[in-house]
């Protein structure tokens, strides 16, 4: 193992422990506006983790997992639209025609049916799409190019059904979550502070993984795939497994997203979103996990502070970072400050 690799395994918690310290005591500083911003950008953290896990450690770019992120957000938002419309009618069906809830919403009334759903929906997706194309041999560029196609037929599929799906609109006007008021400090507090915990868990689970037995198997898959499977290993089985795992983190990361930003669009799973959280991991650095959750964290608040000054622009600003990034610092943030610490140690030799 190099010395890179040593080094962000070894750094990894502490690290992420400071990171967690910082955001749990964030709220005591911050307005109520700021708390529910900071709450969406650790939604992507968890997101950023499932992608560095494909990406960063097995070697799979997947530019569509905004299609995971968005049906999870879909799965929870349809529950709260229902509950805030008394579980009656939602009023884009009653605009678009409808006289009766369908049948597929109607078991998303129980709020555990549609947060289990955030989860297996995305998950079975996944599955579905990963044994077929794993199986196949389908890798590199070729399933990129496939991730980027299912982003663009899922967001135009949900665009083309107004009447079940809010069509461009989307879900919003949801105004409360299990009787409480979404508008509510405390509401927004309490929801930042689970969309932490869930970070906490989805980091855990991450690191357990690369650290055991599986994680060594994803990264020689990554390295060499060829001779993972000549050394009596099945990729596909592992490579599988994987692409459900990032999945479940992106579902998990559009449920607790969703009741904090009020609305989800089919915008949201298109390709665009998808590549900018490809970058948010390049430029933390791959296959570090910390870099993911510090890099979604930092580029989400630089973008939010240059969209407030330059609305028009601040997408050349994010395309700007993320070339410098991979011209100068290949490895991300957290791989610079590793090459940093190294040559402090051996001039101090």
């Amino acid at each position: 193992m190099n010395f890179l690799s040593r080094y962000l395994n070894e750094k990894r918690r502490p690290a992420f422990a400071l990171v967690v310290i910082l955001l749990a005591i964030a709220p005591f500083f911050l307005s109520d506006f700021r708390v529910n911003l900071l709450g969406k950008f650790i939604a992507y953290a968890i997101l950023a983790l499932g992608i560095d896990l494909i990406w960063g450690y097995t070697g799979i770019l997947s530019m569509g997992h905004g299609v995971f992120f968005g049906l999870g957000a879909y799965c929870f938002a349809m529950y709260l639209k229902l509950e805030s419309s008394g579980f009656k009618l939602p009023d884009f069906m009653s605009w678009s025609g409808l006289s009766s809830i369908p049948w597929f919403w109607k078991p998303f009334t129980n709020p555990v049916f549609a947060i289990i759903m955030a989860l297996v929906v995305p998950t079975l997706i996944a599955f579905i799409i990963g044994f077929l194309t794993f199986k196949n041999r389908i890798q590199g560029v070729y399933f990129s190019i496939l991730s980027q196609a299912l982003a663009v037929i899922i967001s135009v599929l949900f665009i083309g059904q107004q009447a079940y799906t809010g069509g461009s609109n989307g879900i919003t006007d949801c105004n409360q979550i299990f009787g409480y008021s979404l508008a509510s400090p405390t509401t927004k507090v309490v929801l930042y502070y689970v969309a932490l915990a869930l970070l906490i868990a989805a980091f855990s689970l991450c690191d357990f993984i690369v650290g055991r037995k599986m994680g060594k198997v994803l990264v020689a898959i990554r390295d060499g795939e060829n001779r993972v499977r000549f050394s009596g290993y099945n990729p596909t089985g592992y490579k599988v497994a994987v692409y459900c795992i990032s999945a479940l983190l992106a579902g998990v990361a559009g449920a607790i997203y969703f009741p904090q930003v009020g609305i989800i669009t089919p915008t949201e799973m298109g390709i665009t979103p998808s590549i900018e959280m490809v970058i948010w991991v390049a430029i933390g650095g791959k296959g570090s996990l910390i870099g993911a959750v510090i890099a979604a964290i930092l580029v989400n608040a630089l973008k939010s502070g240059i969209s407030d000054t330059f609305p028009d622009v601040w997408s050349y600003f994010i395309g700007i970072a993320f070339v410098l990034v991979v011209l100068f610092m290949p490895n991300g943030i957290v791989g610079k400050v590793s090459e940093f610490k190294k040559k402090k140690i051996k001039f101090l030799k």
